[in-house]
């Protein structure tokens, strides 16, 4: 719709859908479809791992972005992230465990693909 007097407004977006159409993950309510006993256990462990340890906590947040973002958690990325820079880490380290976790994923793309051709009989092996 156009104003008679100017540029065209923006179209309303009542739910605050992202640019994708996905609502924003702090829009949802978390754990909304587990069982309030099964929570309670799921964060009875989850609190275990951050518990004392030989890892320190900065340590533990470069594994959970990593682990977050291998297995696409946005929600997760997003928490581990802050709790990364509360930990003291440093872009240049939080840039390192993303490169590290872009290297083990494109492998095992790579593993993935061979261990598909292998099983279909070298479908696309180069002939020798």
């Amino acid at each position: 719709m156009q104003k008679k007097d100017g540029p065209p407004e923006a179209p309303q977006n009542p739910l605050g859908l992202l640019g994708d159409g996905r609502l924003p993950s702090s829009a949802m309510r978390s754990y909304a479809l587990l069982k309030p006993e099964i929570k309670a256990i799921y964060m009875q462990f989850y609190k275990a791992t951050y518990g004392k340890s030989v890892l320190d906590d900065k340590t533990k947040e470069f594994v959970a972005i990593a682990a977050s973002l291998a297995l696409g958690c946005k929600g997760c990325t997003e928490g581990h992230l802050k709790k990364a820079k509360k930990d003291g880490a440093t872009q240049d380290e939080v840039s390192e465990v993303i490169a590290i976790t872009l290297g083990v994923s494109a492998a095992a793309i790579v593993d993935r693909s061979d261990i598909a051709n292998f099983h279909l009989g070298g479908l696309f092996e180069k002939d020798a």
